[in-house]
């Protein structure tokens, strides 16, 4: 974005920069126009003198053309020619650059190997398709999904699956002694035969309970399974506030076995 908002600007430069080729001098100009002469003298070089036809002079963006701390070109260079001879990863071309007496970091090494198409990521890496969360108009269009680990006591563990509608706001929770993605499963088909509703998606985080067999059982029922973002807590933050009330208002009272 410029510092210069004005709309109009463009057009006065090419009426300042007309003006000039007529004969006029540049403190003529600037001075019928209320600019400095140097504004003038700038638009001037901004049009080609071969070039006749134009309107407009448009406002330029005022962003930088370099950061004040990017690397040297030399050091990535550098990056680049070990790259290409070594075929190693960041870390090792980190240690060679060490021994050469180059200070840099070793995230700046793998940012200058992503920024040039060079990383290369693993083949184990789930990919998540993340699809555009739905609008809670209606009961069931998404109901969020957790798990509770209440603890050890009396030899035993207890977990509670839980759900809760974000239109309704109507809740269900079953107690398990160990999680699995079958265990959450049918925890979800099983709050899905009470609801007075049909889910249609069900939202949860990436934990182990809610994996692949979690998603394939729910699509046998026609529920979609979504994943809620890294680093945005307020996705579930209405199972989060229902977790919560069940920890202080009843489990905090009770035995913690089944």
């Amino acid at each position: 974005m410029s510092y210069q908002t004005n709309p109009n600007l463009p057009k006065v430069r090419d009426e300042a920069v007309k003006m000039v080729r007529t004969g006029c001098s540049t403190r003529e100009v600037a001075r019928h126009f209320g600019f400095s002469q140097s504004a003038v003298v700038k638009w001037c070089q901004k049009v080609h003198p071969e070039v006749r036809q134009f309107r407009v002079i448009p406002t330029e963006t005022s962003r930088p053309h370099h950061h004040p701390n990017e690397l040297d070109k030399a050091i990535v260079d550098r990056i680049l020619e070990l790259r290409d001879s070594t075929q190693r990863g960041a870390e090792f071309i980190h240690v060679l650059l060490r021994r050469e007496g180059v200070v840099v970091s070793l995230s700046s090494v793998k940012r200058t190997l992503s920024r040039h198409g060079l990383t290369r990521y693993s083949k184990w890496k789930k990919w998540h398709q993340s699809t555009p969360r739905p609008v809670p108009e209606t009961s069931g269009v998404i109901v969020e999904a957790d798990t509770i680990y209440v603890g050890r006591k009396y030899g035993g563990e207890l977990h509670i699956y839980t759900l809760i509608d974000l239109h309704s706001r109507w809740v269900y929770a079953t107690p398990a002694q160990r999680i699995s993605a079958a265990g959450g499963a049918d925890s979800a088909l099983i709050g899905h035969h009470v609801a007075p509703f049909q889910f249609q998606t069900i939202q949860t985080d990436h934990g182990p309970e809610f994996s692949t067999w979690f998603t394939k059982k729910l699509l046998e029922k026609q529920i979609m399974h979504r994943y809620t973002r890294g680093r945005k807590p307020n996705y579930s933050a209405h199972i989060e506030r229902f977790n919560r009330t069940i920890q202080d208002e009843c489990i905090s009272r009770l035995p913690h076995n089944l």
